[in-house]
């Protein structure tokens, strides 16, 4: 089913039409009502996803899980990489943000387009960013049980893999952190493609409009 953006610029193109066509700038006003639009569930989806996981810190059993990096003796490089996370992350929210508040009050077809383009290339860096931070975490991990030499007490895993050698339980956990942590960055890879991927699918599409009504 044609959606209403695509059924009027049918309208406009069809000659001699009985219904009242509409004008380049009539249509131009939808194409950027629109980009406008998905814009700003950009900037609105970045914001609650990075509140989101903190707010699950207020949960006494989350707090508690920080306390691995401090058991595996991570606690500095995690403030570290937490630091420029932050920094980045607040950085490509403020871009989200700003790339709104420039598609709002914009009345240029040319200047949409290159916005378009612009946030369409935010969009990308900030999701590979967001991954690698996720695979970095994982990776920090895996290093920092590799040179943990009580690594069952430090992951309170003594009861439970009792009956391994102490070497081969530290490889087992070593996998086992892998294996979650390719599945994870997947899964949350799907999450964001279904999320940013339908957005940035729309302002593709928009995009497209404008290249043919610029002909």
């Amino acid at each position: 089913m044609l959606d209403e953006l695509e059924l009027l610029k049918k309208d406009w193109q069809r000659k001699g039409a009985e219904l009242p066509k509409l004008s380049y700038d009539e249509i131009y006003r939808m194409i950027w009502k629109k980009s406008s639009s998905i814009v700003k569930w950009i900037f609105y989806i970045s914001l609650i996803e990075f509140i989101l996981p903190h707010l699950l810190y207020l949960i006494p059993s989350m707090r508690n899980n920080l306390s691995l990096y401090s058991d595996l003796g991570l606690s500095n490089i995690i403030l570290v990489v937490s630091i420029i996370q932050y920094a980045v992350i607040f950085y490509f929210i403020y871009q989200f943000y700003k790339r709104y508040r420039e598609i709002s009050v914009l009345d240029n077809a040319k200047q949409l387009t290159s916005n378009i383009l612009r946030t369409r290339k935010t969009v990308k860096h900030y999701v590979i960013f967001s991954l690698s931070m996720v695979m970095l975490t994982f990776i920090l991990l895996i290093v920092g049980i590799y040179f943990t030499d009580n690594v069952l007490e430090a992951l309170d895993l003594s009861g439970k893999m009792s009956s391994l050698a102490p070497e081969k339980a530290k490889w087992v956990i070593m996998a086992s952190f892998a294996f979650f942590g390719v599945i994870f960055t997947v899964a949350l890879g799907g999450i964001y493609f279904l999320l940013y991927g339908l957005l940035t699918r729309k302002l593709r599409k928009n995009y497209w409009e404008l290249q043919k009504l610029e002909f």
